[in-house]
């Protein structure tokens, strides 16, 4: 109860740093909380369903392109501005969410290694179809209608839009992972045949966890089109996303309520520094590899897991009481009694 509590007020004072960030007026700092927020939200979205039923999905990069095109493309024809571009970020939540059901279906029925396979797969037809259509504008991309904003304050309203994404997406994945619904994925994760022998629906369970993580994925697309002004499909669907959040996730504690979170605060900042100060964009990929294979190798349950075992293994050798007989069980010690017996005596 007290860890709970504990957690919980970090949590609060975390949420309110991060709603009065923006108010000190420094827009660099808005700009790069943006995608923080974004990712925490994005890697939360993934861990919901990858980190809660034990299939890593290397294609959710298909719900952020989906979410970001269905955007573009209404607003391109709507010609949509002002505040009104905040009104179309839920329909492409719910097109990604539309997607994942035909997505689901057919990758969700092979089992977790070759599903890595299969997501890969799929990703990379979506980038062709991004690339190759007509409506999607092409290699060309689209562009939104200009936004006649205030440059100081720009940033701020896709920052409290990302937070609330953030805030919600975390709050959901709580609620999850304390529901019926939660303990039948982490059946999933832990013995899939078992889960089903046990009455668990596992396609339809597994199925419901990708089309909410694909929704959340779908709504930080449209609104990262409007942020970064462009649709392109080498950004729209981009392999380096997929591998960035499956990192975050990995890193903080993959499967855990905040690992994800603190994963993507820990690593975020590095990303955008190493994108705007490394030319060379594929070092940066490789940086970014290594450090997912180092995490992997070195830190498979991540960071906060990890950390949690050492402090309680930690604590329970202080709590150790000190002594020679302090080592031995109870009815081992000297002048015990036998259960069952009325002698007392020493054991040798």
């Amino acid at each position: 109860m007290k860890s709970a509590t504990w957690r919980s007020g970090l949590a609060a004072v975390l949420v309110v740093l991060a709603a009065i960030l923006p108010l000190a007026g420094n827009t660099t700092f808005t700009h790069v909380g943006v995608f923080v927020l974004m990712y925490i939200g994005a890697t939360v979205a993934w861990n919901i369903f990858s980190g809660f039923s034990g299939y890593i999905s290397l294609g959710h990069a298909v719900f952020f392109g989906v979410g970001l095109y269905t955007v573009a493309i209404i607003s391109k024809h709507l010609n949509l501005t002002g505040g009104d571009v905040f009104a179309l970020f839920p329909l492409g939540a719910v097109v990604a969410g539309l997607v994942a059901i035909p997505f689901g279906l057919i990758s969700l029925r092979v089992r977790r290694h070759t599903f890595v396979v299969v997501t890969i797969a799929l990703f990379f037809i979506f980038q062709l179809m991004a690339y190759n259509f007509s409506f999607t504008g092409g290699s060309s991309g689209i562009l939104p209608p200009y936004l006649n904003w205030d440059p100081n304050t720009f940033d701020q309203p896709f920052y409290y839009t990302a937070l609330i994404v953030a805030v919600g997406s975390a709050v959901l994945a709580w609620l999850i992972w304390g529901s019926r619904f939660g303990l039948q994925l982490r059946a999933i994760r832990d013995d899939e045949d078992r889960a089903r022998g046990l009455g668990v629906k596992t396609m339809r369970v597994k199925l419901t966890a990708l089309v909410i993580s694909a929704v959340i994925t779908g709504l930080l697309g449209g609104l990262y089109f409007y942020f970064q002004q462009e649709a392109l499909p080498e950004f729209a669907f981009n392999p380096f996303f997929d591998l960035t959040i499956a990192l975050m996730a990995f890193t903080g504690g993959f499967g855990t309520l905040w690992g994800p979170v603190f994963g993507a605060l820990l690593l975020e900042p590095y990303l955008g520094y190493a994108q705007l100060q490394i030319s060379n964009s594929y070092i940066a990929d490789m940086v970014l590899g290594a450090l997912f294979l180092a995490v992997i190798l070195l830190l498979p349950r991540g960071i906060l897991p990890t950390a949690g075992e050492r402090i309680t293994a930690w604590r329970a050798r202080r709590e150790r009481p000190a002594g020679p007989g302090a080592a031995l069980p109870a009815e081992a010690a000297p002048g015990a009694v036998a259960s069952g017996s009325t002698r007392t005596g020493s054991v040798r």
